[in-house]
């Protein structure tokens, strides 16, 4: 009895493993494509040329947008920003939903103010809801293999 007992255990060890290494195999950008309500992010993260950065060592936090996040912003916004003579004020914006080092909800206070890559400081605010500047956090502490995303209902601008 002990033995199967034993046998078994190790056999549903050896296959929730796979499944468990895999939960943050892929990277931010990987795992923004995979989720599939970040199409937007994701063409304009390759329109600055941010995705070899996105997938790099990290760790990164970002607060990623969605596709309705995007679709919220003035008519014609989006794609003014992915045009080429645009890419310094698109970079900024992008840089500035990412903060260095892996940054989990747990970690964020009432008004934790914290720096972006783009200079800026954005704050959080964790009063009944999470906040990063206006947004909403919806989904917090998507962990990747070189950082976390916490998915926000907004795209948030940088002082420019």
């Amino acid at each position: 009895m002990l033995r199967r007992t034993y046998l078994a255990m190790t056999a549903a060890t050896l296959i929730a493993a796979p499944a468990l290494a895999d939960t943050h195999s892929k990277d931010i950008v990987d795992t923004a494509i995979e989720a599939g309500n970040f199409t937007t992010l994701v063409a304009a993260v390759e329109a600055a040329g941010l995705v070899e950065t996105l997938k790099g060592e990290g760790p990164f936090t970002v607060f990623a947008p969605t596709d309705e996040a995007f679709a919220a912003l003035p008519e014609g916004t989006v794609e003014d920003l992915l045009k080429p003579e645009n890419i310094d004020q698109l970079t900024a914006i992008l840089t500035y939903h990412v903060v260095p080092g892996k940054v989990m909800s747990t970690e964020l206070g009432d008004d934790t103010v914290v720096k972006t890559v783009q200079g800026d400081e954005i704050t959080v605010t964790s009063r009944g809801t999470v906040t990063v500047d206006e947004a909403t956090v919806t989904t917090a502490d998507i962990e990747t293999s070189n950082g976390v995303i916490h998915v926000i209902d907004g795209v948030i601008m940088p002082g420019m």
